[in-house]
């Protein structure tokens, strides 16, 4: 019914199908689809979209002010596979101007931390969703869910924490959550530096130490790389590190020898390094110890 990669007018879509023609995600009034657009323009709310990996999409929910709720339309799209509407993602290209994308399937959905429309710190929810077709993945079970969540506080205590609280309930949470959740689907579920692919013992290591970040880049998936424990504790402890061809880069004050009895060859190299990874990489580099 919508052709990928084919432009529409988001009014010509209302027309034929009915829905908001102001919200990002528009569940249809007449049909079982729910319609979810997105734009470089949602930034300025505290939104980020973005393909995690050829499969995975994330998307933030709606709502512009204060902490997102499940409602209306962050509820429809949560609930889709249970209410059997089928999702279509399009991308604004121009003005009231839309590509299809792709149809999208519910794989997940967690609470982070972002902005609202006035600048204030909130919760907001991401969801993940697979691609509906091939797929060039198999996604670990352990990152799909049937759970539905509802309040996020219900993840922290059974009453609702005070402005102070909170900060520090949702920077505890963010660890555990769509952060690293994100990191496993953009790394494709396997050590950057090894392919190894039990996700219950990967880290989603920060290149930029979160101590250290801004705001921005604390959430920034480009600041992480998916790594096993050995590497996670040497890169973190800056005794090794990585060029911007994804070489690893072994501290002159570090025994090769002695990392070759942890398996590291010295030899190891990420591939699918991001633009954006570089950039991190290179702060991370100054301080590989010496």
């Amino acid at each position: 019914m919508f052709v990928e990669g084919q432009i529409y007018r988001r009014k010509d879509i209302h027309d034929l199908y009915g829905g908001n023609r102001q919200s990002g995600i528009c569940p249809s009034a007449k049909m079982p689809y729910i319609f979810i657009f997105t734009g470089s323009s949602g930034e300025q709310h505290g939104y980020k979209d973005e393909w995690l990996n050829e499969d995975v999409f994330s998307y933030t929910g709606e709502g512009q002010i204060g902490d997102m709720q499940f409602t209306k339309g962050n509820l429809a799209l949560r609930d889709h596979l249970i209410t059997s509407k089928r999702v279509f993602l399009f991308e604004y290209i121009a003005k009231g101007t839309i590509k299809f994308v792709s149809e999208l399937s519910f794989l997940d959905c967690d609470y982070f931390e972002t902005h609202d429309t006035a600048g204030d710190v909130r919760i907001g929810i991401k969801f993940f969703f697979r691609r509906v077709g091939d797929s060039k993945y198999v996604i670990p079970n352990e990152l799909k869910t049937s759970k539905s969540l509802s309040e996020p506080y219900e993840l922290y205590s059974s009453q609702k924490p005070n402005s102070t609280e909170r900060q520090g309930l949702i920077t505890s949470r963010v660890g555990q959550g769509a952060y690293r959740k994100s990191i496993l689907h953009r790394w494709s579920y396997k050590c950057a530096a090894t392919g190894y692919s039990d996700i219950r013992v990967l880290i989603a290591s920060h290149i930029l130490p979160w101590k250290e970040a801004k705001d921005e880049q604390r959430l920034d998936v480009d600041n992480g790389i998916l790594l096993s424990p050995d590497y996670d504790a040497l890169f973190d402890k800056h005794l090794i590190s990585f060029d911007s061809s994804g070489k690893i880069i072994i501290g002159s004050n570090t025994s090769l020898n002695s990392l070759k009895s942890l398996g590291i060859t010295g030899k190891e190299k990420i591939s699918n390094l991001t633009d954006g990874n570089k950039n991190y990489l290179i702060l991370h580099n100054q301080q590989v110890i010496s």
